[in-house]
């Protein structure tokens, strides 16, 4: 059999191996529970953001906790330059390992910290390095993640595996979502101002230790090791894989941060914030509001991986536009006619969230089809978390902000901008489907 042949027969495998499939299992779940950990955060503060702050102004409070929430995000390049670097030389399963336990720790601490009134000053400085902490791992997290279960995964199916990394994010906000809903709904006022939010943080602590576990028991991929054995036996030095990026592979980094653009302000409009934006737009009680959040991204965990079996038989580019188009033209209704009734904020959550899957589905497999083996966790990580600081992490504020300073009315035109950046930039960029990785 010539070489192409094995080429073309390697590249049009589907069968997941056992070995691919642990991967897929243990990578799911282990991201899942850390950002069960990142996303307690956003589900509850607008409960826990008086106890931070000097008394007097909720709104204050709410909008000054909004922006540590966007501290934590300008961490994440700074994890992910980090982090993915460090992936790149010692291994996907050390770097998943070491992430996990960081973000665990941090969330444990904002479980057990002081409130304003007890320690004043020293209490939102504690919030501050905590959030610091988490984004430094979840910017780690996400290029080592989509690295490992890319690289896990049978040619053909490649967008399938790479659907698991956002199921699993998916899965983490949908269980602190779904940890809201249980919470505010059976506590009363006063136990959950209390004691309720500190519960829910050192709960998704715990379960840290689960994906630890997880992490430590899968074995490294083989585009990692023998990528290490191809810079080993050639005898040259290894440069520092974020030096590598940038100089190698420009066009394939700004690629990475144009595709993220539009996706990451959307999918945290519409999966992570939409239930406290509505709360406070519309006056819906937030049980409701996160109860209707918990449905739709139940539907859209079950949908993702068919979403990446789509886009592994039809394509990385047509998936992609169909979500950023399917925004620019959804943005304008879904914000009219969000009113305060419970029926119509699921139908505008479960709209989104449909729309969400062509992006979500693709977004680890396509940067991972970007770079070669030796700098992949980098690559991925480093201008996705960039992209994500920028438009991801102040969407919350910036949102807020205009929805309490009377521009409430312009947040469609917000969304709509973001969709159309991602029309540009899907409609431009190559195919990558059939592409062999390494």
């Amino acid at each position: 059999m010539s070489t192409q042949q094995l080429t073309t027969k390697s590249v049009n495998q589907t069968k997941l191996t056992a070995r691919g499939r642990k991967a897929i299992i243990a990578g799911g779940i282990g991201n899942a529970v850390e950002w069960v950990d990142w996303a307690v955060y956003t589900t509850f503060s607008s409960v826990f953001a008086h106890h931070f702050f000097p008394k007097g102004d909720p709104i204050a409070a709410l909008l000054a906790t909004l922006a540590i929430f966007a501290v934590g995000f300008v961490m994440r390049p700074v994890g992910a330059a980090v982090m993915g670097a460090y992936a790149d030389r010692h291994g996907r399963k050390k770097g998943l390992v070491l992430t996990i336990g960081m973000m665990a720790g941090a969330t444990a601490v904002i479980g057990l910290s002081p409130t304003y009134e007890s320690v004043g000053i020293v209490s939102p400085l504690i919030l501050v390095a905590a959030r610091m902490v988490q984004g430094f791992s979840a910017g780690g997290e996400f290029g080592s993640s989509s690295a490992f279960l890319v690289e896990s995964a049978a040619p053909r199916r490649r967008a399938f595996a790479g659907s698991w990394q956002q199921v699993s994010v998916g899965a983490g906000v949908l269980l602190a979502s779904g940890m809201g809903a249980l919470i505010t709904s059976n506590l009363s006022k006063e136990a959950l101002d209390g004691w309720g939010w500190r519960a829910a943080f050192l709960a998704a602590a715990l379960l840290g230790l689960v994906g630890l576990w997880l992490r430590s028991s899968v074995a490294e991929t083989d585009s990692f090791i023998n990528a290490q054995a191809k810079t080993k036996a050639s005898g040259e030095r290894r440069r520092n894989s974020v030096f590598t990026m940038f100089v190698k592979h420009p066009k394939a980094t700004l690629r990475v941060f144009g595709i993220t653009i539009a996706g990451t302000l959307l999918y945290y409009m519409w999966v992570s914030y939409m239930p406290t934006y509505a709360a406070v737009a519309t006056g819906i009680p937030l049980s409701q509001a996160l109860l209707a959040n918990f449905i739709a991204v139940g539907l859209f965990l079950a949908l993702l991986p068919f979403a990446g079996l789509l886009s592994d038989q039809i394509g990385r580019k047509p998936t992609m536009t169909a979500f950023a188009g399917g925004f620019l033209l959804f943005s304008w209704p879904a914000f009219t006619l969000l009113n305060g009734n419970f029926w119509m904020l699921l139908f505008i959550e479960v709209v989104g969230i449909i729309l969400l899957l062509g992006y979500s589905a693709n977004c680890a497999v396509i940067m991972a089809e970007q770079f070669p083996a030796e700098v992949r966790a980098t690559g991925i990580g480093l201008p996705y978390a960039l992209a994500v600081a920028v438009f991801g992490g102040t969407a919350p504020y910036i949102t807020t902000w205009m929805t309490t300073s009377g521009f409430g009315g312009l947040v469609w035109l917000y969304c709509s901008i973001a969709a159309a950046i991602g029309v540009a930039v899907y409609l431009t960029m190559q195919e990558t489907k059939g592409k062999e990785l390494d």
